[in-house]
């Protein structure tokens, strides 16, 4: 009997998506959104729109009202310790950056900024770009034969040197847990700032920051079937105070004349202008519709679904897995097929699956390939799903070998 997901229902675009006979097998990209963050889209603008923070109206005070739950919401989401430790930005490239402007003074040249060979771009390229501006050292962590962050190899990189980790919870090319708790003992030894990005693992499970210790947690609300256009950064309190603006505008202010300007602390401080209003709020009705979930009945269908999917790959021949994914995703390469190919003829059947380097153009070159297919999964995928991508698969290999 075929996986049936009980909240397939819930997402309009998946069922208007099937009745346009497609198959969407790319969540780890961006998820579909529930009607619950949908009506809180159509609410928000039909009820009259109106900013927020500054206005002394009936609108703008339903705005914030609306605005800062959604904060208060994310704040017991992580467990922080107050919801003040959650800064909105315009998504999860967005914090990134934040923090590698917002911590650029702390660093001197010859300093190590260390990050794990399977970083996404986003959370490489600021840190990269940061080291390059002030002549500090970026120091790679190799991976295992598993495709996880080497331990072994992570003792000995991070070191009395080492002043800040920033590493991946799940990998959006690998599909594994990576050994988070581990590697953020290793860097608080050397008392290191510490960033994990959540952009992947953030919608599987829930995330204690009291528990996890991170300084930084980033993640995006699209990929956790919120509204595009907003990111999540948490926080430690005594790693905010380290932070320095790095974006100047309204709202942020707290006192400014023409020649000097002092800032709010955060979280206003660091949402300069106006922010994703009517995102934010969709954000906090998809909090609501996420929390309502029977999350053991959630995670056991995930696993069930990628145990099926993982199945149906391992009994296909010439198929090799990058790594050894457990959760949500798989990325593959097929012997003598370009992912390319196989992508367009999988797309002409209805498929949609992401191809290519996955905005992890370093680890792709050193795993000596040019781009792989990835398969990744949502609560409302049904076994039917990739029953109907594996006869789109064979058929394509069929046309390609």
């Amino acid at each position: 009997m075929s996986l049936l997901s009980p909240w397939r229902a819930d997402f309009p675009g998946i069922l208007a998506l099937e009745a346009e006979g497609q198959t969407y097998l790319d969540s780890a990209a961006t998820a579909q959104k529930p009607q619950a963050m949908l009506d809180a889209l159509l609410a928000y603008y039909s009820s009259g729109s109106a900013n927020v923070h500054r206005a002394q109206h009936l609108p703008g005070e339903r705005a914030t009202r609306a605005f800062e739950a959604c904060r208060e919401q994310l704040g017991k989401w992580l467990n922080a310790q107050s919801s003040a430790h959650v800064i909105f930005t315009q998504g999860a490239t967005s914090a990134f950056n934040l923090l590698a402007y917002g911590l650029e003074h702390l660093f001197q040249p010859g300093d190590e900024l260390v990050i794990s060979a399977l970083e996404h771009h986003a959370n490489l390229l600021p840190w990269q770009q940061l080291a390059l501006r002030q002549n500090l050292k970026l120091v790679v962590l190799p991976l295992d034969t598993a495709r996880r962050i080497d331990l072994e190899a992570a003792s000995k990189l991070v070191g009395p040197r080492t002043r800040l980790l920033a590493v991946s919870q799940l990998s959006n090319v690998i599909g594994c847990w990576q050994p988070v708790a581990q590697l953020l003992a290793l860097a608080r030894a050397h008392d290191a700032l510490t960033v994990v990005d959540g952009a992947q693992g953030a919608v599987h499970g829930r995330h204690d920051m009291q528990q996890l210790d991170c300084d930084f947690y980033v993640f995006s609300s699209h990929k956790i079937y919120g509204p595009d256009g907003v990111g999540v950064l948490y926080g430690k309190p005594e790693a905010l105070a380290q932070l320095r603006h790095w974006q100047f505008g309204g709202e942020m202010v707290r006192d400014a004349d023409y020649l000097d300007a002092a800032f709010n602390p955060a979280p206003l401080g660091f949402e300069a202008g106006t922010p994703p209003i009517s995102s934010v709020i969709a954000l906090g009705a998809t909090l609501d519709y996420l929390n309502q979930l029977d999350h053991q009945a959630v995670t056991a269908f995930e696993q069930a679904l990628h145990q099926q999917l993982m199945a149906g790959l391992a009994a296909r021949d010439g198929i090799t897995l990058l790594g050894q994914p457990n959760i949500a995703l798989a990325s593959f390469v097929v012997d003598g097929v370009h992912n390319a190919d196989l992508a367009q003829l999988l797309t002409e059947q209805g498929i949609a699956v992401r191809a290519g380097q996955h905005c992890a153009m370093p680890l792709m070159k050193q795993l000596g390939l040019g781009g792989a297919i990835r398969v990744s999964l949502g609560l409302y995928n049904n076994g039917s799903d990739l029953e109907r991508f594996f006869g789109a698969l064979d058929n394509a290999l069929d046309i390609l070998r």
